[in-house]
């Protein structure tokens, strides 16, 4: 029933498309000004919506480049409850600043992080201190005028037809591949048969000259909200609870079904804030499970669940890490590091 609405919608997705294309067509004819700065301002960003891996890839390039060059990341901070400029600060919670903002800032402590969701605006203000500008989501924000661009796909969403909303969950059309320098199609399997591989790489070609890299998402020791590792293999004869609020927790689902015993799933939207009442309902259903029983979260989740909730009930959290396929890293890297001190 649900799919039959989106097709009905199809109308709507056209005439949304016809819109997001002309608004684009006048930035690429300069009749709507885009404003550069003379500092490497580098984007990532995706044409659909959440979910293609973002938050992964900032931290990969950061690993890349921070040893050569002094690196502020900026983000509008979806998901907070604040307005305007703001330095994250590893304090912060994420109602204030955003969980993929806090994420980062916790783990890269000597970069600068700051949230704005007038991007021109940030860059104004921060633009004397620093060298390079990293921007988070941001390929459609076309009053920015970046040095590189980076642009993601899940690997999933290339194996099916490409609609814009609201009948599909794409931002923008193909054709706005032609704008990136970087093409990555991320969360991809680490076998690839090679006709499909040839056909995804055929379908970008046809709209962008920009190389095209795979990658994949790998999971790595589980730790607790301190920081302690724990190997996944010492609760193979546990009772997990799945607490998420991702695009996409499939992935992990599978990752973690034959890891533990059972698993039971709590799904909530993509930056959910959890409430009191949430909070109650996971302990009642963690209450309810047999002995030897763990909660398991993602990252980016464990930032906006409350600190003495995560002390009181055993809860854990996996990072993922991002890996550049094919033998392509070093190809990848090279691009990575000219994108931020060629200019």
């Amino acid at each position: 029933m649900l799919r039959l609405i989106r097709y009905l919608l199809i109308p709507f997705s056209i005439i949304y498309s016809i819109i997001t294309w002309s608004r684009n067509k006048l930035y690429d004819l300069n009749l709507l000004k885009s404003k550069s700065f003379d500092l490497p301002i580098v984007v990532i960003g995706n044409l659909a919506l959440g979910g293609t891996g973002k938050s992964p890839m900032v931290e990969h390039i950061l690993h890349i480049v921070n040893p050569l060059i002094k690196v502020t990341v900026l983000s509008r901070g979806y998901g907070r409850k604040t307005k305007g400029f703001r330095y994250v600060h590893e304090t912060d919670e994420a109602i204030n600043v955003g969980d993929e903002p806090l994420q980062i800032k916790r783990k890269f402590k000597e970069n600068t992080v700051v949230v704005c969701e007038n991007r021109v605006h940030a860059i104004e203000k921060i633009k004397n201190k620093t060298d390079a500008v990293l921007l988070d989501d941001a390929y459609q924000h076309r009053k920015l005028k970046p040095t590189f661009s980076i642009l993601l796909f899940d690997y999933y969403s290339l194996n099916k037809p490409i609609i814009t909303l609201p009948t599909g969950n794409f931002r923008d059309t193909l054709l706005e591949s032609k704008r990136a320098d970087i093409i990555v199609v991320t969360k991809s399997p680490s076998e690839i048969n090679e006709v499909t591989k040839k056909n995804i790489v055929n379908r970008l070609k046809k709209h962008s000259d920009a190389p095209i890299f795979f990658s994949e998402i790998t999971y790595q020791t589980l730790l607790t909200s301190s920081k302690q590792e724990t190997d996944i293999r010492f609760f193979l004869e546990y009772h997990a609870i799945l607490l998420t609020g991702i695009a996409n927790p499939a992935p992990l689902y599978e990752y973690l079904v034959e890891k533990v015993k059972s698993i039971t799933t709590i799904k909530f939207p993509d930056h959910h804030v959890f409430s009191e009442k949430d909070l109650l309902k996971i302990e009642h259903l963690f209450d309810n499970l047999p002995s030897k029983k763990i909660i398991i979260t993602t990252e980016k989740d464990i930032q906006r669940l409350p600190q003495d909730f995560v002390l009181k009930l055993p809860t854990y959290y996996i990072p993922i890490q991002q890996n550049i396929l094919f033998n392509q890293s070093e190809e990848f890297n090279s691009l990575i590091k000219k994108a931020f001190l060629d200019q």
